[in-house]
Order: C-alpha cells, then structure tokens, then sequence
C-alpha cells in the first residue's frame, strides 16, 4: 500500500474543530495509564528548560504545552484548527495558543529552545514531511532538541502507510526513515522509545518516540 497525499491542512483543521472537546476527553482516556507514552516527556522538560521557549507544535487542546509548563518549561502551543486554539485558551488561559501551520516557521530563526510534536506529523502528506523538519530546523537553535511522536511501521523499506484514523486521513511512519529524513534536514537523533505493537489495544501500532538535536 502506497501513501497518498493527504488532505489540506484547512480540511485537517475543519475536521478537529468540529470534534474539538470530544477530542480532547477522548485522548485524555487514551493517555491514562500508558506510562511508556509519557516516557520521554520529562526527559525532553529536563534538556530544553531555560533553553528558550518551546514549541508544542499541533498542541491540540493544549494540556501537553500545560505539561510542559509545569515541568517549568517556557512553553506555548500552535495548531492548525481555530476550533482547538479556542479550546486550548478556554481551557489553560495563562498560556499562549496560535492558529499555524506546522510546515510554516511560527516563530524566528533559531530561536526555540525546543519542539514537541507529539503525533502532529501524521496527517502531513508524506511528501511534505521533509519541509515539516526543516521547517522545525529553522526555528530551532543551535543545540535545541525536537521530540517527535507517530504511529509507528514496522517495515524500514517504506516511509509510511496510511490508516484509518477517525478524524482525518493519517500515515503511520517508519522511525528508520524518519530518522534519515531528520538527519537530512539537520537534526541528529539522540534517542529513541519504540512501544511494541501489543500495547495498543486499537490498532496493534507501534509507538515511536524520537528524541533530536539540531546540530551544531
């Protein structure tokens, strides 16, 4: 099966925001009691903090940017959907929550200590996600670290394979890949988390967790 193109990101947006608050209570429910998702989270707070703001890039309804706020991290979040924004705002008021697009710099040229893109990337047509890193490159300083989270494939020979996600079309990614494609656009791997397919009782999915430094 090969990767299709995706959809818009207007349409990705749409879709979120239409099941904005249904999303939210949904994807806490998934979280609770996976420790391992939530692994490398604090690891990721420890390396980037006092490093500069830090990105959570498809913040979503914001309670990883609230996270990482309170692992005392200068953090602020960006997604496509305005319905997300208004919900991460409504409910984190002291944080701050933009409308952007992942593939488009949202903040100056080096000067992010750090970006969380926690499974963000899945729904960028697989031909743009090397504009995505690159993109993550430039906003990042020299030394800053990106944590990047996906539904995970297993089979190193392709990039990635569609799924059914149920808000919009997604890929999952090899993290072999991935991590070429990172490198490519500057960005080293320091680290990874793979959770084996067996512990998502959805899909069966590995979990992939890479850790990256932009090279100095």
């Amino acid at each position: 099966m090969s990767c299709g193109m995706g959809e818009t990101d207007e349409t990705v947006g749409d879709a979120y925001g239409a099941l904005a608050r249904e999303y939210a209570a949904s994807a806490d429910r998934w979280e609770a009691g996976r420790p391992l998702d939530r692994a490398l989270l604090p690891v990721f707070a420890e390396l980037v903090r006092g490093g500069g703001p830090v990105l959570d890039a498809g913040c979503g309804p914001g309670r990883l940017t609230a996270r990482l706020r309170d692992l005392g991290v200068e953090a602020f979040g960006v997604d496509l959907s305005p319905g997300m924004v208004a919900l991460a705002r409504e409910s984190y008021p002291g944080l701050r929550f933009e409308v952007g697009d992942l593939a488009d710099p949202v903040a100056a040229e080096g000067t992010l200590g750090g970006i969380l893109a926690h499974y963000s990337v899945i729904h960028d047509p697989p031909g743009r996600l090397p504009v995505t890193l690159a993109g993550f490159h430039r906003m990042l300083r020299a030394g800053g670290y990106l944590l990047l989270a996906f539904q995970a494939l297993d089979d190193p020979g392709m990039l990635c394979e569609p799924f059914d996600h149920r808000v919009a079309p997604a890929h999952r990614y090899s993290p072999e890949r991935v991590s070429v494609l990172a490198g490519e656009a500057g960005l080293a791997e320091v680290a990874r988390l793979v959770i084996a397919g067996g512990e998502d009782e959805r899909r069966g999915f590995p979990q992939a967790h890479l850790l990256l430094r932009k090279q100095v």
